[in-house]
């Protein structure tokens, strides 16, 4: 690649405000400048922009603050400036309804800061679930040169003889409380005990799948994905992107060179050998989708039965992402997985993978990322359903589930929405077995709902008494990528979308079969003609936000993206 012209426009020449006077434009912008203490020597340097996504509501964030000081020592060291601006930052325990419901407004709100300010190149700095693909989307929407730095993950904390980390040790912890196994005074007393250090949830869930889909793609160092957020690797990877960023600026490699068909299909096949969660496969195809590239489910699923589950952490495994870090992380991982990569594919250094994974450290401990003669599993994670009751598909999570349950038909009870479920679940005259499927409707995307981590319904408070640990659950919501049990996903079309879920009643009897990938409601035509007669659309919301994605949001398939935003075609 060739630097650019000397008379291109860079730094604080770039995306002067519009005053009909470009040259005033320019004035006004760097006598405000320098009213923060810039010289006239380091205005004129190119730029760097730091999305900096710190909160006092994002504890996964809290160690941001630090990280965009050793970004700038790396971008000062290398000759440009580094300017930080902020932007929203999403936590999924401290947002109503549910982070999913504004991954779309962060996207819109970095892409658009990344087009309108003077920057050369930028590092995104994200970690909770939804902040990183919100960036990548914005960076694909944007198509400057644009690298990501995830905060990382949280230790495990030692307790008591266990290791505990957010969240799957939560979910299992709950449970068990839901059972009566664990008392009051002792929940109380783990609460303060899952999430002892900066960082993300410590285990394989979204947000530790997404930082590796994020590498995959070339959009950060290998090693940089899983390094957790207290180790001063995380700082010293924190000062190479501000150094790399430099780089991109007379070396750019814009984000539609690094999401391609390609690249798409190895991050594809990062997720499935990682056992990673389900909701990355949403935020994939969002980003992919950004790019003009389209992710089809069916293809999904042959690429499942080829590629296997090899990285043995929580919530599929034992391990921490610590502990993948340890033993040898995405480097290790993807020497396993060479002969299925596409290894022409290049990252922002404009190095191919193949060459990433021949420079790496060639360690790996097989307790946590296994040789593919002796894998976790030997088909991937996840698996697509079509039929009458998902005539658009739907994911389950068969490296999570329970395989006794794969082959299922069976009356189901069901949930008309978040309300419906938390005034039911547990009382003691609902009439549930354990053979019976559970169903919430509802709650996708369209809803106000806004499509939370709500498929991991709760085992009746009844049955979890008596010793159920698991129970075929479906729905059109997601569910934490930390969690775990036989639950079917993204139904579509959705409930609210007139979908065939928005007709099922309780005492109906579905199929699920994951060798044939059916999902089935066995119900005649004729009976579903009538419900669908008296079937109406829920009343959209009238304003702001809300109203926004009600008019223009996608289904699970396409991303749950907003259809402006994305090109046409797509």
């Amino acid at each position: 690649m060739t630097d650019p012209s000397p008379k291109a426009p860079h730094g604080l020449s770039r995306n002067a405000a519009n005053y009909g006077d470009r040259e005033f434009a320019f004035y006004l912008r760097r006598s405000f400048a320098a009213s923060m203490g810039y010289s006239r020597a380091m205005l004129e340097k190119p730029v760097v922009g730091i999305a900096d996504t710190a909160s006092d509501y994002n504890n996964c964030h809290r160690n941001v603050p630090e990280m965009i000081e050793a970004v700038k020592r790396g971008v000062l060291a290398a000759g440009s400036l580094p300017l930080a601006f902020p932007t929203v930052s999403l936590c999924e325990p401290s947002l109503t309804p549910t982070s999913m419901h504004y991954r779309n407004l962060m996207a819109l709100d970095t892409e658009a800061m990344l087009s309108a300010q003077p920057m050369d190149a930028a590092v995104l700095i994200g970690g909770c679930d939804k902040t990183v693909p919100a960036q990548l989307m914005a960076a694909a929407s944007a198509d400057i040169p644009c690298m990501m730095l995830v905060t990382g993950p949280m230790l495990a904390q030692r307790f008591e003889g266990e290791r505990l980390a957010a969240c799957t040790d939560c979910r299992r912890y709950w449970a068990r409380y839901r059972a009566g196994d664990v008392s009051a005074e002792r929940i109380g007393e783990i609460e303060g005990k899952l999430a002892t250090s900066a960082g993300t949830c410590g285990v394989m869930g979204t947000a530790s799948t997404m930082a590796c889909i994020a590498a995959a793609l070339g959009f950060m160092p290998l090693m940089a994905a899983s390094a957790p957020a207290v180790h001063a690797d995380r700082l010293r990877f924190a000062e190479e992107a501000g150094e790399l960023a430099v780089r991109l600026i007379t070396h750019p490699v814009k984000p539609s060179q690094l999401i391609t068909e390609k690249s798409v299909e190895n991050a594809l096949r990062v997720l499935l050998a990682l056992g990673g969660s389900t909701n990355a496969l949403i935020h994939l195809t969002a980003i992919a989708g950004r790019a003009g590239v389209k992710i089809d489910l069916k293809r999904l699923d042959a690429l499942s039965e080829e590629t296997p589950v090899l990285v043995d952490l929580k919530p599929t495994g034992e391990g921490y992402m610590e502990d993948f870090h340890a033993a040898g992380g995405m480097v290790a991982l993807l020497r396993e997985l060479k002969d299925l990569l596409h290894l022409d594919c290049i990252d922002i250094t404009g190095a191919t993978l193949g060459e990433q994974i021949d420079a790496g450290t060639s360690f790996v401990d097989r307790t946590y990322i296994r040789a593919r003669a002796e894998p976790v599993s030997p088909v991937g994670g996840l698996v697509s359903l079509f039929g009458s009751l998902a005539p658009e598909g739907a994911i389950l999570k068969r490296s999570a589930a329970t395989p006794a349950l794969f082959e299922t038909e069976a009356r189901c009870i069901v949930f008309d929405g978040l309300a419906d479920l938390a005034a039911r679940i547990d009382d003691d005259t609902l009439d549930v077995t354990p053979e019976d499927i559970l169903i919430l409707k509802n709650a996708g995307p369209l809803t106000p709902a806004g499509m939370p981590e709500a498929g991991y319904l709760p085992i009746p408070k009844k049955l979890a008494r008596a010793g159920v640990k698991d129970m075929v659950r479906m729905s059109d919501c997601r569910m934490s990528g930390t969690a775990f049990g036989t639950i079917v996903l993204h139904i579509t079309p959705e409930a609210a979308a007139g979908g065939p879920l928005a007709l099922v009643e309780t005492g109906d009897r579905v199929r699920l079969s994951v060798s044939e990938r059916r999902l089935d409601l066995l119900v005649e035509e004729s009976e579903l003609a009538q419900r669908r007669a008296k079937w109406a659309p829920p009343a959209a919301p009238k304003r702001g936000w809300d109203k926004l994605v009600h008019e223009q949001v996608l289904q699970a398939t396409e991303g749950v993206d907003l259809a402006f935003l994305r090109p046409e075609g797509v």
